[in-house]
């Protein structure tokens, strides 16, 4: 993806998202020199990749398979693994009128997907084998705000504002926008993004950035490079 498209994004979902009553933290407004000068206060927010967040899953084509996310809080892996401490997460991601999120689980990360507002949010979901595997073949159960609901393989939950379902591993689900685009929140276990997303297909997780402007703001995929 070009800067100069990630730019674009990034103050078109700043939009979004005080359009529907949300503010961001602080450091998300940080410029890269001022992230740059308080790396060191910042250290957590940089380990747990708290941030802004664009993927268009290494293919290209933002606008039919791709996502926004801003990763608002992360804990850490070691507590999520001795059981005590910061084992949550939260994100605020936007979903584009038909842009797919592809198909994919998690081995360790269990998430409320929540529609918080705008259109519909359509949840594709699929079961999986006795090894975590996708099986087109089988269903399950969720939880849809609390009430255990079975589906089928292939069905779609449609969200509507206000609405929620709870993933847990080996749950495998695709999703996005019917009828515009749609904030969603997510809550969760802690989240690794590195190595706890397993596409159903051969994809990337991260974009590959062609800098043809300066970054208004780093991405959380930024931070190696520019932060160590």
């Amino acid at each position: 993806m070009k800067r100069h498209r990630i730019n674009e994004i990034l103050g078109n979902a700043d939009e979004m998202i005080r359009a529907h009553g949300f503010r961001l933290p602080p450091f998300a407004y940080w410029t890269p020199e001022e992230f740059r000068c308080r790396a060191y206060e910042a250290r957590h927010v940089i380990d747990a990749r708290c941030g802004w967040d664009i993927t268009d899953y290494g293919a290209g084509r933002f606008d039919e398979m791709g996502l926004f996310l801003f990763t608002l809080r992360n804990g850490r892996l070691s507590d999520l693994q001795r059981g005590s401490g910061m084992c949550y997460a939260e994100k605020l991601l936007i979903s584009r009128e038909d842009q797919l999120s592809p198909m994919h689980t998690h081995v360790l990360k269990a998430e409320d997907i929540i529609n918080r507002g705008g259109a519909t949010l359509v949840v594709e979901l699929f079961g999986s084998d006795d090894e975590g595997n996708f099986d087109g073949d089988r269903g399950g159960i969720v939880m849809c705000d609390g009430i255990a609901r079975v589906f089928g393989p292939g069905e779609k939950l449609k969200l509507a504002p206000g609405e929620s379902v709870t993933l847990m591993p080996g749950d495998w689900h695709a999703f996005w926008g019917e009828g515009g685009s749609v904030l969603i929140g997510e809550v969760s276990t802690v989240n690794d993004d590195e190595s706890d997303n397993i596409f159903r297909e051969s994809i990337g997780r991260f974009a590959e950035i062609d800098e043809d402007e300066a970054p208004t703001r780093l991405l959380v995929s930024d931070y190696r490079s520019w932060l160590g």
